[in-house]
């Protein structure tokens, strides 16, 4: 057997998307969409429009077990995920496994939009307004945000950068 330094499944970088490899050198924050049933996805392509009404913007996995869910559901939840959410992340995404599923590995709290990770240091509550149209390979998703809760200010926020993880804070 023999163990190699690089990933076994990358392809060779002439095979790559550029695209793709662009939007990898944008740091991304890593949140958690959740929606009642349950189902959730880890979520780094988003934008938040402020106004009246404020809406989320998504894209996610149209293979998704949460984009089956907006079939029937009108709501989401969003938690933001923190440095210690790296393993959760990772199996909202389908990257690690989760035994019994991925809503085993944390705390919830139940809310009308879904659950959210208990702990948090924000989320907010959306009621979905468009989840038919497509964006390039995936969903684009626009929800009405109706909630928002902000917990803990000074709580690091976990980011995404060229397929690692890292976080993002105020420092003093």
């Amino acid at each position: 057997m023999t163990i190699h330094s690089e990933h076994p499944f990358l392809p060779p970088e002439r095979d790559r998307s550029p695209v793709r490899r662009f939007r990898g050198r944008l740091p991304a924050p890593v949140t958690l969409w959740t929606s009642p049933g349950p189902a959730g996805l880890t979520v780094s392509s988003l934008l938040i429009a402020d106004g009246e009404p404020a809406e989320l913007i998504g894209l996610i996995d149209p293979d998704s077990d949460l984009a089956d869910a907006f079939a029937e559901q009108d709501t989401v939840a969003v938690s933001l995920l923190g440095s210690a959410d790296q393993r959760l992340a990772d199996a909202f995404a389908g990257q690690t496994p989760a035994p019994g599923g991925p809503f085993r590995l944390a705390e919830w709290t139940d809310t009308d939009w879904g659950p959210v990770l208990t702990g948090t240091s924000a989320w907010l509550g959306a009621r979905l307004v468009d989840r038919t149209t497509t964006a390039g390979w995936a969903l684009l998703v626009r929800a009405t945000i109706e909630r928002v809760e902000l917990a803990d200010s000074t709580a690091d926020a976990l980011a995404h950068l060229r397929g690692r993880y890292g976080t993002v804070g105020i420092r003093s």
